[in-house]
């Protein structure tokens, strides 16, 4: 995919209910995220370190969510 400009359109045939689930999933994200952001990950305004620090946010909010569902399958 051109970075910056051009779009891309991905076709994929697959006979997976659960693969097919996920890429329905990150098509609805991808729409949701312009709507909400204005654009796309294609953004070219942010540096190397600004990227990683987003990544590093999402990872972290990644182990809160773990945390709270291993404390509830632990009450259980």
């Amino acid at each position: 995919m051109p970075h910056g400009g051009g779009t891309a359109s991905i076709f994929v045939c697959v006979s997976d209910k659960i693969v097919e689930s996920v890429i329905d999933q990150f098509r609805t994200r991808a729409e949701e995220g312009k709507r909400k952001y204005g654009t796309t990950m294609e953004r070219d305004d942010l540096t190397f370190i600004e990227w990683i620090q987003h990544l590093q946010e999402e990872l972290m909010d990644a182990v809160v969510y773990i945390e709270k569902i291993k404390g509830e399958i632990a009450e259980k």
